[in-house]
């Protein structure tokens, strides 16, 4: 199933061009004139690059191709790149509750404040932000830590209860992630 969009706008030479190969591309292919656009929502397409003849201040993820004649295999090229960017930027910050995690720095931000993480810090709170159920300290142990039943339940506890002090003194937020008799959960 294919996620990425190439959103051609006003370019009908292009779109058909590319049309022709689109069974071999990484990409849909969707053509829009001026008139459709108008009623284009950004919401609607997840993953997309615009590819445009000019550079339009309204357009965002554009693609301008002004430089002709180009070579279609490095028209292809180029926009699987920016594809690539794309993915990369989306994926580099989480947002959960009023924090935003930047998997690419491992910092955790809330407005003007920043806090250091451990890959293991990280992975604990995404793990428990996918779960709308307290996690139990088994699964975060199989899980977070990718062991059995050879860690000491203390290891778990000792790196929750350290990450629910660090996030205490730099943002006072005691509440983050909450313990319960079923397990650890964000609040």
């Amino acid at each position: 199933m294919n996620h990425q969009n190439l959103i051609i706008y006003n370019f009908p030479i292009i779109y058909e061009i590319l049309s022709e190969v689109e069974n071999h591309l990484n990409f849909k292919l969707i053509n829009i004139n001026q008139e459709e656009f108008i009623n284009f929502e950004e919401k609607d397409y997840k993953n997309f690059i615009f590819l445009t003849k000019k550079k339009d201040s309204d357009i965002s993820n554009q693609f301008v191709l002004n430089d002709l004649p180009i070579k279609l295999i490095d028209l292809v090229e180029n926009l699987n790149v920016m594809f690539l960017k794309i993915n990369y930027q989306g994926q580099s910050n989480q947002i959960i509750k009023n924090y935003t995690i930047d998997l690419n720095s491992k910092k955790f931000f809330k407005e003007d404040k920043s806090l250091k993480l451990t890959e293991k810090e990280i992975g604990t709170i995404l793990y428990l932000a996918k779960h709308q159920k307290p996690v139990s300290i088994k699964e975060l142990q199989i899980k977070v830590w990718d062991h059995k039943s050879t860690l000491e339940t203390h290891t778990v506890e000792t790196h929750i209860h350290r990450l629910r002090k660090k996030i205490k003194e730099k943002f006072n937020d005691a509440n983050f992630i909450i313990s319960s008799k079923k397990g650890y959960f964000i609040n």
